[in-house]
């Protein structure tokens, strides 16, 4: 592996996770954590805490603090599961949708912005080795 293109894309991984960062807040009133746990919830739901932690790479711990924020927004509800009474099942309610809705709007809007030069097959690849490198990422970290 050439370790100067390692460097380099090591370098704007970074910055580009701080320019989104630094935009977030214009995009919508979900930080990012808030906004992948709700995400998670609208692809797949119910879930349990350690499914979302689980699949969001989070510890418990955090995973908890984040659905306790959301639940006190009023952004998902918690309710016992009918198979194991012990574990309670998160699901994101229809507030919940519709913050998500309003998030993932202005996210795509400014992406179209931002990207609106690139040509059809740029964005297609683009989009492919993003989704390889975030799998890759997610098969590393276990």
């Amino acid at each position: 592996m050439d370790l100067e293109s390692l460097g380099i894309i090591e370098h704007e991984i970074a910055l580009l996770v701080r320019l989104t960062t630094a935009y977030s807040p214009k995009l919508g009133t979900l930080d990012r954590s808030e906004y992948l746990l709700l995400s998670q919830l609208e692809q797949k739901s119910p879930l349990a805490i350690n499914e979302i932690a689980e699949q969001l790479m989070l510890n418990l711990s955090t995973a908890s603090r984040q659905v306790a924020t959301l639940e006190s927004k009023k952004l998902i509800s918690r309710y016992p599961d009918p198979k194991n009474g012990r574990v309670s099942l998160l699901e994101i309610t229809a507030e919940g949708k519709h913050i998500l809705t309003l998030v993932q709007k202005a996210r795509q809007n400014a992406y179209a912005e931002v990207l609106g030069e690139w040509t059809e097959e740029e964005l297609k690849v683009l989009e492919t080795n993003l989704k390889r490198l975030n799998r890759d990422f997610k098969r590393w970290g276990r």
